[in-house]
């Protein structure tokens, strides 16, 4: 069986794909993402994928490589992770009462195999009017550093959320029904059943969000 390495140290999408039942490794991608004037959400969510992948791929040609990147689109404004929590506070004052959208690109690529393929899964969130009490709130846990759009839905910023329309895991940054697809295209048999995953929902706040 062709290894999978996972090029991403983040713990939420490192324990989604464990829901699948795929030994993986756990690569850390070294690249630095930059949001560039003019492009599009869709234009640089799936060049960081692919650029994580490749930066993993390049030392370990032989492993089939699956990486992911989430951004967030408002108005056409792109949003990636804050640099502080003034950053964060500005942020989410600007989402709330508003609706966005997340946009996760899911790379899989093998050099040996001469393999690399991007898709794009997309979300959107509405979230509740603004409230300074909340925000400041959420703000003094430190969960929104890090995070595309200053918040998380699987942490404490769920309580920001008005609803949803889309996959959750979309949002959290890794889509799993996504994942699936690809891994099974490029000839990776999945042994969990990928519906029954999303019948039982079984991650933080996902049970909170129907379909």
């Amino acid at each position: 069986m062709q290894r999978l390495v996972l090029a991403s140290t983040s713990p939420r999408r490192r324990d989604l794909l464990a829901l699948l039942g795929i030994p993986f490794e756990i690569r850390d991608p070294i690249y630095e993402e930059r949001l560039v004037p003019d492009r599009s959400a869709d234009e640089l969510v799936r060049s960081f994928a692919q650029r994580k992948a490749d930066s993993v791929a390049q030392h370990d040609p032989d492993a089939l490589i699956l990486a992911s990147d989430t951004l967030i689109e408002v108005d056409g404004e792109v949003l990636g992770k804050p640099g502080d929590l003034v950053e964060a506070r500005k942020i989410l004052r600007h989402l709330a009462g508003r609706e966005h959208r997340i946009k996760t690109a899911v790379t899989l690529a093998c050099r040996a195999g001469h393999l690399e393929v991007t898709d794009i899964s997309s979300a959107c969130i509405r979230m509740k009017p603004f409230d300074a009490e909340a925000h400041e709130r959420y703000l003094r846990t430190g969960d929104s550093l890090g995070k595309a759009g200053a918040y998380s839905i699987q942490g404490p910023g769920v309580d920001l959320i008005e609803s949803l329309e889309g996959d959750f895991t979309t949002v959290v940054g890794f889509p799993l029904r996504l994942v699936v697809r690809m891994l099974q295209e490029a000839g990776m048999a999945v042994p969990v059943n990928v519906d029954l995953v999303y019948d039982k929902k079984p991650y933080s706040n996902w049970v909170r969000f129907a379909g």
